[in-house]
């Protein structure tokens, strides 16, 4: 049984379901994370993360006070870790995960959602495809991801830091 969605802990925008896959080690990790829902935003909802969000930690040229700064006057955090393969393991190319604290939160559940879908059977006969060495029909079963098109200038933070 997963823990209760909690509106006071940041919660995290995770587009690439292969890098959940890998951060859920296919929703067999643990108890806590064994549910794999598929959440569909609005799109403008999405934008307003992208565009109130700052790195998930400070780059070069910033100091931690002004970081910290930073930090505390952004709702969203953004980050990039390597995107992954079929076999979980990290590609070179990076994929954006997005992390919403307070007003980011309050907004994601009040306003953002479309539709909420549960796909741990999915990621399951994904994974049980690969174990049975039908890597063709797996591929087949992944879901359709598009890329991104802003509708205007995409703010530094949510950049590609690959």
């Amino acid at each position: 049984m997963s823990p209760p969605f909690k509106m006071g802990r940041m919660t995290w925008i995770k587009p690439s379901f292969l890098w959940m896959m890998y951060r859920a080690g296919w929703g067999r990790k643990d108890e806590g994370q064994a549910r794999i829902l598929a959440i569909d935003l609005h799109r403008e909802g999405f934008a307003w993360a992208l565009g109130h969000g700052c790195l998930s930690h400070g780059g070069p040229g910033h100091s931690s006070d002004a970081y910290g700064r930073v930090k505390d006057a952004s709702p969203v955090r953004i980050q990039w870790d390597p995107e992954r393969d079929l076999d979980l393991n990290p590609l070179p190319h990076r994929s954006i995960q997005i992390g919403l604290s307070g007003e980011a939160v309050e907004r994601y559940v009040r306003d953002w959602i479309v539709r909420i879908t549960d796909v741990t059977g999915l990621a399951h006969h994904i994974e049980a495809s690969l174990e049975a060495g039908r890597r063709d029909e797996a591929r087949a079963l992944l879901p359709v991801e598009t890329v991104y098109v802003p509708d205007g200038p995409v703010p530094g933070a949510a950049r590609s830091q690959a």
